[in-house]
């Protein structure tokens, strides 16, 4: 019980950071990776510091890999890495697959905002199409490009993603 309300606490800490300031910062996820891995192994009925250890190594590898990869922010790594302290190995990747699923969702519908459906699905037909004929993508102007590089915020999509694997909402 202790570990849930720490465990919220933490993600809606880094939550409404991400939102307010687009940073999750360290003074949220390493102390909560320390409570996360201490309480682990000190509450009777938690996940036990061998699981919580091995979500905070999974995990984290995982993160670094993404971050490596793909445009993430280390905060989105320590975030995911402080989640699966608490939820450990096989529920932090639960958490970690939910946080991406709907953070592209999000992402989606923000560009779906931005610009419309019709705008949206003419580009990508154009896209199709010049593929079709040249066997290449067509090259994005500058100013597309910006525009499909939105503002993610994976700690609101963590926080949702908790409540969904912490309460079994998925299954």
């Amino acid at each position: 019980m202790v570990s849930t309300a720490l465990l919220l606490g933490f993600a809606l800490a880094a939550a409404i950071t991400d939102l307010c300031w687009k940073k999750i910062y360290n003074w949220t996820t390493y102390p909560g990776i320390l409570a996360g891995f201490a309480v682990s192994a000190l509450e009777s009925q938690g996940i036990g510091w061998e699981e919580s250890l091995l979500g905070i190594v999974g995990c984290g590898l995982i993160m670094v890999f993404c971050f490596l990869c793909f445009p993430l922010g280390g905060g989105d790594v320590k975030l995911i890495t402080m989640l699966a302290a608490f939820l450990g190995w096989y529920h932090g990747l639960e958490c970690m697959l939910w946080t991406f699923v709907l953070g592209a969702v999000l992402g989606l519908s923000m560009l779906i905002w931005k610009f419309g459906v019709l705008k949206l699905l003419g580009r990508v037909c154009k896209q199709i199409g010049w593929l079709g004929a040249y066997r290449q993508w067509l090259p994005l102007s500058v100013e597309d490009r910006q525009a499909l590089e939105p503002q993610l915020f994976l700690a609101p999509a963590a926080l949702v993603a908790v409540v969904i694997v912490k309460f079994s909402l998925a299954h």
